[in-house]
């Protein structure tokens, strides 16, 4: 590898950790040409920021310092990856249609992409997403009413499953935290994972959409298994072997 300065190794490290979910010194030494003693450095200076955690002889990713963030810096992690990917979800979605949308920077980007679809409604649970559309010409929103997570900007709980129940829809646009084939879907929001879990009944198609960083991965609260996903869009640098048992089980799954 081309030698790189400080900050664009860090970042690159931090790729790695995405993709794989750990890394060792050793082998970032090789990779990058340089001392294990700077490799050793590099994920302090990492830890200290929060951004991995420190095991021997290597370090693990970590999504905690993910989740403390603001909406708004959350929406500039991996902002190209997820806009590329809201990019072909929208595409995926037609004139008429009705679509389900769940809270999430990717869905929130995706509902961005949507502003020239004519005669959409859209059925929500994330008040993020309904202020984003509800000024879009032919698009009419039902936000989803019950209790407030005001951290993340969504609704949950009975009242919004109720109301949730009287709706079916085309189509379901769903933010997941991790995606895999042996832990299915799961989010970090365990009070969100019963509407989401819902949304998937009622709807015909599920369209889960997650950057490259939630592949292989599992979060805290389980939605559903994979197989109830009709298809996947994600980034080309997902863990690959992941993508291929993803694939054979059936899902569509579209890389960008």
């Amino acid at each position: 590898m081309e030698e790189l300065d400080i900050e664009e190794r860090r970042k690159k490290i931090i790729e790695f950790l995405a993709q794989k979910g750990k890394v060792k010194v050793v082998e970032l030494s090789k990779l990058f040409g340089i001392s294990e003693v700077t490799i050793r450095n590099d994920l302090s200076e990492l830890e200290e920021a929060g951004l991995l955690e420190r095991i021997h002889g290597g370090a693990i990713s970590t999504h905690k310092v993910y989740y403390s963030l603001s909406l708004n810096d959350r929406m500039r992690t991996n902002e190209e990856e997820k806009r590329k990917i809201a990019s072909i979800c929208a595409s995926m979605i037609c004139d008429g249609d009705t679509v389900m949308i769940n809270s999430g920077t990717t869905t929130l980007y995706t509902a961005q992409e949507l502003k020239n679809t004519r005669n959409l409604t859209i059925v929500t649970n994330s008040l993020s997403i309904a202020q984003e559309v509800g000024h879009y010409n032919n698009i009419h929103v039902i936000l989803l009413g019950g209790d407030f997570n005001p951290q993340y900007q969504f609704t949950y709980g009975d009242d919004t499953i109720n109301q949730l129940k009287r709706y079916n829809a085309d189509k379901l646009v769903l933010a997941a935290d991790g995606v895999s084939m042996e832990e299915g879907i799961t989010t970090y929001h365990h009070l969100e994972a019963e509407v989401n879990r819902l949304m998937i009944i009622r709807v015909n198609k599920t369209i889960v959409v997650a950057d490259f960083s939630k592949i292989g991965r599992a979060s805290f609260a389980y939605i559903d298994s994979i197989n109830n996903v009709d298809y996947l869009v994600t980034n080309k640098k997902a863990n690959e072997d992941e993508i291929k048992e993803i694939m054979k089980s059936g899902v569509g799954v579209k890389l960008v």
